[in-house]
């Protein structure tokens, strides 16, 4: 039967691959990846029928998976060539972590909510992603024992840029993160080169709260 289903969805998934390059995602690494990872299976079931939309969806905790062009453009952003080493904090339904692992050499995700780091493990087990480390906790520290990093991807709005995480970038490292309040945000993405750092303003965004000692406070 899972069979029938992905054999169905493969069309649905080519279309958004086609939405994607309509909406100006050139990078066909990128496309390819999101060809290859079947976004149905990160999303709960009852929503599954919308898996293939370009629009964000609950997935429990107060969580959401993002849409699916936002995704994009962030790989996109990162210029990623196969070689690299990523960490990304907030793992959330494991989806952007296995369109990574098409992507770069090593990814390592952090996730501080139990029930969806439960979820996406055996998510990103089922999609075969091989090249992925786990880690609970708070990404806002980042993961020291795996640094540095070539590039850092953070899937929540914070009030600002992590220190822990510029320290955990390699020299020409990149990270691109959300900062603004907790209901409207500004991507940014930071390059950094020796011990100083170009700091370059994307796009407007709405993320969830980046939770965390070096992000929002949970009352």
């Amino acid at each position: 039967m899972a069979g029938a289903v992905d054999g169905q969805m493969g069309g649905a998934r080519r279309r958004l691959v086609e939405l994607l390059r309509d909406k100006g995602i050139r990078d066909l690494a990128v496309l390819r990846a999101f060809d290859l990872t079947p976004r149905h299976a990160f999303v709960p079931t009852g929503l599954r029928h919308r898996a293939y939309e370009d629009s964000s969806l609950p997935i429990g905790s107060g969580q959401t998976i993002s849409q699916p062009s936002i995704h994009a453009r962030y790989l996109e952003l990162l210029g990623l060539k196969g070689h690299e080493r990523v960490l990304e904090v907030g793992t959330g339904s494991g989806y952007q972590t296995v369109l990574l692992s098409h992507l770069v050499a090593q990814v390592f995700t952090i996730e501080r909510i139990a029930s969806l780091f439960s979820m996406a493990r055996d998510a990103i087990n089922r999609a075969g992603a091989t090249n992925v480390s786990m880690l609970m906790g708070d990404g806002t520290v980042g993961w020291r024992e795996y640094a540095p990093y070539d590039a850092i991807l953070v899937s929540a709005g914070g009030p600002g840029v992590p220190p822990a995480l510029i320290e955990q970038l390699t020299d020409g490292g990149r990270l691109l993160i959300p900062v603004g309040t907790r209901e409207e945000q500004t991507l940014k993405l930071i390059a950094k080169h020796g011990e100083s750092h170009v700091v370059s303003d994307v796009a407007p965004v709405r993320f969830v709260p980046l939770f965390g000692t070096q992000g929002w406070e949970q009352h």
